[in-house]
């Protein structure tokens, strides 16, 4: 079967359409992604400003245009921090329902975390033991850590790049009492999180990263893909050392020419350095393997399996009204 999944991040609306079923590998269709920015439209009292309802409005109806085109079987749509965490959220999901059609799903921080453990284990395999995952999205920083396809624990923090550049880095290029504060607070909340939700948690196996922005700057550290399997090399603490001060220096019309970082991304990669080499230091991990998995892949996943009536957990509800 052919299956949709509307991702709305902080950053983007992500149109991933794959085909899928049981017991094979899912096999990618088309992808398109409509860029938001979501941080940048935010009023004061954290609700999404109207432009930036407008902008989600748009990047919907475009996706669902392509959706109709293709002719998926089923259409799942989620909304992750941006959404779920704005003042206005509740009634930006109502419009979205009467102006769209689509009935968007919203995925808690610990969702997320799960959702994409499954898809890292997926992956790796069940040689690959106790992992810890690294998730930087827009608006939040998942943590998660287990030997299973699920983790046994899991934590959500508002250290996302576009919140973490529109909190601290809002300048352009930042100034580095700037950074050093972004810094610290990071530091902060990653010792916090270390010494009590993580730190009955045995020492890892494989420490795991995903999403964009890891994987841009496991591209700008670590060169291109491999010709043949097309894995990114693994993201070092001393490269991500290295480069943090190279890239505070140029504004982001100069990062979004550096390798692996897209023009989209430019703006708040640096803010993505900062927190991830904060939570690298402070969990003691020198090296980062990149999974090309993440939230999206464990959604399908989790379709998949139900399917094939595992007894896995039941998949998240169509977004297609009857």
């Amino acid at each position: 079967m052919r299956l949709g999944i509307i991702d709305v991040g902080s950053n983007t609306v992500h149109l991933l359409v794959v085909d899928a079923r049981p017991g094979s590998s899912p096999v990618p269709y088309h992808s398109q992604r409509s860029v938001l920015r979501l941080m940048r439209y935010l009023a004061p009292d954290e609700s999404i400003t109207e432009e930036g309802v407008a902008l989600i409005l748009t990047s919907l109806r475009e996706a669902v245009a392509q959706v109709e085109q293709i002719q998926v079987d089923d259409l799942i749509v989620t909304v992750t921090s941006a959404i779920r965490e704005a003042a206005n959220g509740e009634e930006v999901l109502a419009r979205v329902e009467r102006e769209t059609g689509l009935r968007p799903q919203v995925l808690s921080g610990e969702d997320e975390a799960r959702i994409t453990m499954l898809a890292v284990r997926r992956w790796l395999g069940w040689s690959a033991g106790e992992i810890l995952l690294f998730d930087i999205g827009g608006g939040s920083f998942e943590i998660a850590q287990g030997a299973d396809e699920y983790p046994d624990v899991q934590v959500s923090l508002p250290l996302g790049a576009g919140r973490s550049t529109i909190n601290y880095l809002i300048e352009d290029p930042p100034p580095q009492e700037a950074i050093l504060d972004l810094r610290e607070h990071a530091t902060q909340v990653f010792t916090e999180v270390r010494d009590t939700t993580f730190a009955e948690r045995p020492k890892p196996k494989r420490v795991v990263g995903t999403s964009k922005t890891i994987r841009s700057l496991a591209r700008l550290i670590g060169g291109p893909p491999d010709p043949d399997t097309g894995d990114l090399a693994p993201l070092h603490y001393a490269g991500l050392r290295e480069w943090e001060p190279v890239m505070a220096r140029m504004p982001s019309d100069v990062r979004k020419f550096l390798p692996g970082i897209t023009p989209e991304r430019a703006y708040q990669i640096m803010a993505g350095a900062v927190v991830l080499r904060s939570a690298m230091k402070v969990f003691k991990v020198p090296t980062l393997t990149i999974s090309p998995w993440a939230l999206r892949e464990g959604i399908v996943l989790r379709y998949i399996d139900s399917l094939d009536s595992t007894g896995a957990e039941p998949p998240l509800q169509s977004s297609m009204q009857p």
